[in-house]
């Protein structure tokens, strides 16, 4: 019997790690055709977990939401190349397609019977929204957006800011987090900037440790 349960734990966690593998190749291609952004997706995964554990989310949430993270941008496979790649402003009928890559996502990942693609379906579709209601596609307020696309948004905006950008240099750690609490309550959640600000030490060992090397590509399209 022991045997057994081994043998079933070993297959049950074989089977998890190529879930989890999977999900990275998914989010990494969702990206390939836009950018090259090195440990983007990984990095603000683990952010959107340490936010998620701060504000008390049980163990299986912090794990869903640190795997269906990476997905926020997998939308963007449906946006045409002319205007995922063009290095200058986009013009209103350019901007208006690309604020549909959060819809594609949702409808590409929805209905799945994988919890880790329908959190991932709710934050592809809620984590360009914005607190204050100004955000898109649905122009949602405060709690009306999905709790996993409020975290998310923190993260991807934090991780944004500190990376290079072929427009911008990496902002520093005090810029951004000053950014994160000029913007709670507005663009962001401000329970979430909060914890997330809380946790300033972790976050730093993250950006240490899964930082981009100097050949890492990134374009202008990467926080539209």
């Amino acid at each position: 019997r022991r045997m057994l349960e081994g043998m079933v734990h070993d297959a049950t966690r074989e089977i998890r790690e190529r879930e989890r593998e999977t999900l990275i190749r998914l989010a990494r291609a969702g990206e390939f055709r836009d950018e090259e952004t090195g440990n983007h997706v990984i990095r603000m995964a683990r952010y959107s977990s340490l936010i998620a554990k701060a504000i008390g989310m049980d163990a299986d949430y912090v794990e869903t939401v640190e795997r269906a993270a990476p997905l926020h941008d997998i939308g963007k496979i449906g946006i045409p190349d002319n205007i995922l790649r063009k290095p200058g402003q986009l013009d209103s009928e350019e901007s208006s397609l690309m604020r549909r890559h959060p819809v594609m996502g949702y409808e590409i990942l929805k209905d799945s019977p994988s919890k880790y693609l329908r959190m991932g379906a709710l934050i592809a579709l809620g984590h360009h929204e914005k607190f204050d209601g100004t955000g898109y596609p649905n122009g949602l307020v405060a709690d009306h957006i999905s709790l996993p696309a409020r975290i998310v948004a923190v993260a991807d905006v934090y991780d944004a800011l500190t990376s290079v950008r072929p427009y911008k240099n990496a902002w520093s750690n005090e810029q951004a987090v000053a950014f994160l609490a000029k913007t709670r309550g507005t663009h962001l959640d401000p329970e979430l900037v909060d914890a997330f600000l809380r946790l300033n030490d972790d976050v730093v060992r993250i950006q240490h440790e899964l930082r981009d090397t100097e050949h890492a590509i990134l374009t202008p399209r990467a926080t539209q």
